[in-house]
């Protein structure tokens, strides 16, 4: 198994970035390691290794998990470890997809139910004080509650990407029509991307975008329920973090763009402009992909009604 290896690896990246000289700081963060003429953020990939870990972990140690506080946590503080090393990027939205990822997969590994409300319980509080903690994160949760009252500073972007959102109304002003990606609606091209698709496509066109991210989140854990009832139970957790993840990610970046959530620095899986996140999502679906394919020669599968 490389759970180990990747592990480290994951937490080496996380750590390169905050080593002056080597990370890159873009608008106050350090998140980019610099190869050549191009920057690559590694908490994408990051990510994905310490998510790879976890599911050899819960595949090696299931009775542990399933029986025991201990078996459960032990991976958890790993990456909640990995969610430090984000924070002090800083990068408190990869840190939060992260370990409601893992949390997630815990559950569907079989933890007991009062375990995981605790767990669950724990990990809000602690993500809670972390949030009032910092000025910097105070300020952007006063933003997003009222971002009318300061429309030129903290609460910019949020009333930027209402108005974008707003003037789409049902059918959208027209694909590449959109006025606001004109300067003014910041990140719209990686952050803010959707108010720019509602503004040119409207509240149908809307529709159409979620439907299809959901289709995506659905059909990964399908999959991971055909390969674990294939006895594949790792290629089953791989493919229901990749599930759990693009679901909770698009979901956080539509929240946030709509107002719903406290502004975070999180893109929308395959729409979303980045190299490294565009990438590492096209190389974990690729990986889903071929979950599917072994499943499929393993045993008849049907199109539609799943394995018969």
């Amino acid at each position: 198994m490389l759970s180990l290896p990747l592990l480290l690896f994951g937490l080496g990246l996380l750590f390169l970035v905050l080593v002056p000289g080597i990370g890159a700081s873009v608008n106050g963060s350090r998140r980019w390691l610099r190869l050549g003429p191009l920057n690559f953020q590694a908490s994408e990939a990051a990510r994905v290794c310490l998510l790879f870990y976890l599911c050899g972990y819960l595949v090696r140690r299931e009775e542990d998990v399933r029986s025991s506080v201990i078996g459960f946590l032990k991976p958890l503080l790993v990456l909640g470890f990995g969610a430090v090393l984000l924070l002090a990027e800083p990068d408190f939205g990869s840190g939060v997809v992260l370990l409601t990822t893992a949390i997630g997969l815990v559950f569907l590994s079989g933890v007991r139910l009062k375990h995981f409300i605790v767990l669950c319980a724990g990990a809000a509080l602690t993500l809670g004080l972390v949030a009032v903690a910092s000025a910097y994160r105070m300020r952007r949760l006063l933003g997003f509650l009222d971002p009318w009252k300061d429309p030129y500073k903290t609460g910019f972007q949020l009333t930027q990407s209402l108005i974008a959102i707003g003037r789409g109304e049902w059918f959208g002003v027209g694909l590449g029509a959109s006025v606001q990606k004109l300067f003014y609606l910041p990140e719209a091209h990686t952050d803010f991307v959707f108010a720019v698709l509602a503004e040119e496509l409207g509240f149908l066109g809307i529709v159409l975008v979620v439907g299809l991210v959901l289709l995506v989140a659905y059909r990964s854990l399908s999959i991971a329920r055909m390969a674990v009832e294939s006895g594949m139970r790792f290629q089953g957790y791989l493919a229901a973090a990749f599930g759990i993840w693009i679901g909770l990610q698009a979901f956080i970046n539509m929240g946030v763009n709509m107002g719903m959530l406290p502004t975070k620095g999180l893109t929308l899986p395959l729409l979303s402009y980045g190299r490294s996140s565009l990438l590492v999502t096209l190389g974990w679906l690729g990986v889903v992909l071929r979950v599917y394919h072994e499943v499929a020669t393993s045993r008849p599968v049907t199109m539609r009604g799943g394995i018969k």
